[in-house]
């Protein structure tokens, strides 16, 4: 799909990835509706980039009830949603026995009830019309699940199945879906980890700070969107993990305990 003049809703796009997303549409001929839970950080996308290429949808994805809601606004702003690219999500850094249920229902909400629920509300649309892209970003911890992350991991393995039984389903209708498997990039997705206990992690990874940056993520998302890719991965030399997992899972097991974030 040409992305000239289609009309492109991403979630969590005040920061990271999301944020990045915005001018790389743009630069498309896209025109974007924004959604996050700051309408400050929203607002500033508006000003700097103009209401005739954006429009914000202030959503907090947690809240299911909200959220067809936000669908309705988001066709409002420039008419049927082209593209829905599902971006918002947070990660983890806590033990597994010391993350409160609380945190993982939260999580699970967040990360996969949320694209979920969103792309039942736009992709009906998108088949009727015969056309459309429905967008995951999902993880390498979607792959490879490694300490610290488990109920990230979770929701990670949760999106790629979801969505790849949606492509399946999909086939011959115009549709197409696509799923993103980032590696590190260089966002705050650490430092607003769930750190177990109710608390935010605030800390970087190393990992993280030596990842890719999110503009080239995004540029790749962008790319892989208009080739109709279904599946992209887009990081640096951690991604030599994806092979190792598949041809030897008993190494990965093995040094999963070696993958720590640090």
């Amino acid at each position: 799909m040409k992305l000239d003049g289609r009309v492109v809703w991403v979630t969590g796009a005040s920061s990271g990835i999301g944020a990045a997303l915005v001018p790389a549409l743009i630069d498309r001929g896209a025109r974007v509706v924004a959604s996050a839970r700051s309408e400050d950080k929203l607002a500033a996308l508006l000003d700097e980039h103009g209401p005739e290429r954006v429009a914000t949808v202030p959503v907090d994805l947690t809240r299911p009830e909200t959220l067809a809601e936000a669908h309705a606004e988001a066709e409002a702003a420039f008419g049927p949603v082209d593209v829905l690219l599902n971006n918002a999500g947070r990660s983890q850094r806590a033990r597994a026995l010391e993350t409160t249920m609380e945190e993982v229902r939260a999580l699970m909400e967040l990360n996969f009830m949320a694209p979920v629920a969103l792309t039942r509300l736009a992709a009906p649309g998108m088949i009727t019309r015969g056309r459309g892209v429905v967008v995951i970003v999902g993880s390498l911890a979607g792959y490879i699940a490694t300490p610290l992350r488990s109920t990230y991991n979770a929701s990670k393995f949760a999106v790629r199945g979801w969505f790849d039984a949606l492509r399946a389903e999909l086939h011959g209708t115009g549709v197409e879906v696509c799923v993103v498997i980032p590696g590190y990039v260089q966002t705050n997705i650490a430092r607003a980890a769930v750190a177990g206990q109710g608390r935010t992690h605030g800390v970087a990874d190393a990992g993280v700070e030596q990842g890719i940056s999110a503009a080239r993520c995004a540029a790749k998302i962008v790319t892989a969107i208009e080739r109709g890719t279904p599946e992209l991965h887009v990081g640096g030399k951690e991604l030599m993990a994806l092979p190792v997992s598949r041809l030897a899972p008993g190494l990965m097991r093995r040094l999963a305990p070696r993958f720590a974030p640090k």
